[in-house]
Formats: C-alpha cells, structure tokens, sequence
C-alpha cells in the first residue's frame, strides 16, 4: 500500500513538474516565469525526496541540499534583476 501511495505521488510530482514547465515558456510575464522556476525547483527536490523513500536510501541528500541552494539564490538573484535591473549594486 505505502509503495503504491509513493508511486502515486511521484506521478502528481511528474504532473506537476509538467504544469511548472508550461509556466516557464507559456507564462504571461517575465514574473511568472521566476515563479515557475521556483516552483519547478521545489518539484523536482520532492521528485528525489520521494525517490529516497521509495529506494530507501539516503544517498540522494546532497543533490536535494545543492538544489534547493541554487534554486534560492536563482529565484533571489533574478528576482533582484526584474526589480532593480542590476544584480549587484556599485554604490
């Protein structure tokens, strides 16, 4: 039963991933396209998380760690871009 639950929610995670990439080349503004990249970010750091479970391991945890860093600094860093223009500032 736990493993069918498991590979239910790695078919919601995989539609999910499917709705964020829509959002990234479909979406209105350049908002919405941060927007799915973040989402997407977290979708696939759920994808490896269920795939630990269901491999019962722990080996994934670096790759969820260095994704889930880059997907912050990426959503901070181009958001700071669409507000400013700039990403650093040389004030």
């Amino acid at each position: 039963m736990f493993q069918t639950l498991t590979y239910v929610a790695l078919v919601l995670l995989a539609l999910s991933g499917l709705a964020c990439l829509h959002r990234i080349f479909v979406g209105p503004s350049l908002s919405d396209r941060i927007l799915g990249l973040d989402a997407l970010g977290g979708t696939l750091i759920g994808f490896i998380g269920m795939m630990m479970i269901l491999q019962d391991t722990f080996i994934y945890a670096d790759a969820i760690l260095v994704l889930s860093i880059i997907s912050f600094i990426g959503t901070v860093t181009l958001s700071k871009f669409v507000e400013r223009g700039a990403v650093l500032d040389r004030d």
